[in-house]
């Protein structure tokens, strides 16, 4: 199932980034109630230079990261007017979650929701400081290059599994040529593998691997 809105909707409510500890704890009241999906299931889900998005860590996105998530996630849907329309999943059975701008999803984006590219990249900007805590925290003191912590971020943007998954895990043992492989497996949406996933994973696997 994709996390992602979940996590989304709960920092939301918090109005600050998660710590490890809660991000541990609602990945296992999420496998708890969708009896355990394996990590191989993943859901489904150019730009202006980015700002750097610092964490408390001291860890950034870095340009390159946030330049591959927005290719993959685009600025949808363009109005005629220059502001965009909220739209469905179109990889989920019932078109949820409601997605808007850069990827941004959450309680207060639904059917009819309209924003300005500002507030798309504003979210956008905002959404970043969650997942780069996020992976921040996961990873803690382990080795990782501005490349890796990039793709990570990418993909916990787009899975919210990094905690859960083999590819994170192999990562924090510094498995770091096993974790890049494990970037190929997460192209499923509803069961259903996706070639969208597919290249996006492809992105990120190159970009982890990169010096």
């Amino acid at each position: 199932m994709n996390r992602k809105p979940i996590f989304d909707a709960v920092r939301k409510l918090l109005d600050r980034p998660f710590t490890q500890p809660e991000v541990d704890a609602l990945d296992e009241a999420i496998d708890l109630a969708t009896s355990a999906l394996p990590a191989t299931t993943a859901p489904e889900p150019t730009a202006p230079e980015p700002a750097s998005v610092p964490d408390a860590s001291g860890r950034t996105l870095g340009a390159a990261g946030a330049k591959l998530i927005k290719k993959w996630e685009g600025c949808e849907r363009h109005r005629a007017d220059g502001k965009f329309d909220a739209y469905p999943d179109p990889g989920s059975a019932d078109g949820k979650p409601w997605t808007i701008g850069w990827g941004s999803t959450g309680p207060d984006i639904r059917k009819g929701t309209v924003w300005t590219q500002a507030q798309c990249d504003e979210r956008f900007d905002e959404d970043m400081k969650s997942y780069v805590g996020q992976v921040a925290h996961f990873i803690g003191d382990t080795p990782t290059t501005q490349n890796q912590f990039d793709a990570l971020v990418s993909f916990q943007y787009n899975t919210g599994a990094i905690a859960s998954s083999t590819l994170g895990k192999l990562h924090k043992q510094g498995k770091f040529e096993d974790a890049q492989r494990e970037f190929a497996k997460w192209i499923f949406n509803n069961h259903k593998p996706m070639a969208g996933l597919k290249a996006r994973r492809a992105d990120e696997a190159k970009l982890y691997g990169t010096p």
